[in-house]
């Protein structure tokens, strides 16, 4: 951890072991843009982080994706690009050794007022129902308030990144000075090794 990294003397997770993170994806796994990834040629990692990922497994942890892709809703893309994009993230990421067990993604509208687009906390939800993970001890890594709302309203542990949409929303909404911040997902992840860390000494 660096001194770059802000951690509020309250967030005290020592004794949780957490076999399960949850990360979203756009400005915190890849580069995020205002037009959207529309396609494998623009979807690029941001450095550091697919390490990141592959370090986070190679610690016993499963990684699950939780990612808002309206872009299907806007017909800016369709489920077989989306299908593509992703091909290419798990490509790149096994060449470093990582893996995720599964990308779950909200295709919808937000005037479709859906109950799993972040805010909400249905695709958090969702993993709950599938995968064995208590959500109260799961970290959800996130770059924009929405994330920190739906981790909460999930009853996960919400970690914000300054990467994407992160600077602008720590400027924007006050109240996420109460989240733990990190420059970018390998420093939240080294972060969370260090409470597995101390967690089993």
């Amino acid at each position: 951890m660096t001194n770059s990294s802000i951690i509020p003397t309250s967030f005290v997770l020592a004794k949780i072991h957490m076999p399960f993170i949850i990360l979203d994806r756009d400005g915190v796994i890849n580069y995020d843009s205002d037009e959207y990834i529309k396609s494998p040629e623009e979807w690029n990692p941001i450095p550091g982080s697919l390490n990141a990922i592959a370090q986070l497994n190679r610690a016993g942890f499963h990684v699950l994706i939780a990612t808002n892709q309206s872009g299907v809703a806007r017909g800016l893309y369709d489920l077989e690009m989306l299908d593509l994009i992703h091909e290419k993230f798990v490509r790149e990421l096994a060449s470093v050794g990582g893996y995720v067990e599964e990308i779950f993604f909200c295709p919808h509208h937000p005037d479709e007022h859906c109950h799993c687009r972040k805010p909400q906390p249905g695709l958090l939800l969702r993993i709950q129902e599938k995968y064995p993970v208590k959500l109260q001890h799961t970290f959800f890594i996130g770059d924009s308030f929405v994330d920190v709302q739906a981790a909460r309203a999930a009853g996960c542990m919400p970690l914000l990144v300054l990467t994407g949409k992160g600077q602008q929303a720590l400027e924007k909404y006050p109240e996420l000075l109460h989240v733990p911040q990190f420059p970018d997902l390998a420093h939240a992840a080294q972060f969370v090794l260090s409470q597995q860390r101390v967690k089993d000494e």
